[in-house]
């Protein structure tokens, strides 16, 4: 699924944890789901913490359903 942005597409922010994510190809392809989804988002995951930080103007729900379907499950981090 790839996300269009509009001019008016709000900015969010989210903290995701990712706790099935523990090396660097891990850590790569939740970059690239993320980037399927909105090819703009800033994404900086945290292999030790096993988060990721996003900026993004796609739906949360977007991203956590592309991170399942890719294997990764992932829930709103505290």
């Amino acid at each position: 699924m790839i996300y269009e942005p509009s001019v008016s597409t709000p900015v969010d922010k989210m903290k995701l944890s990712i706790p099935d994510m523990s090396c660097g190809h891990c850590k790569a392809t939740v970059e690239k789901t993320i980037a399927a989804v909105d090819p703009g988002a800033k994404v900086a995951v945290d292999l030790g913490s096993r988060t990721a930080d996003i900026t993004s103007g796609a739906a949360t729900e977007a991203i956590l359903a592309a991170l399942k379907a890719e294997g990764y499950p992932a829930t709103p981090a505290a």
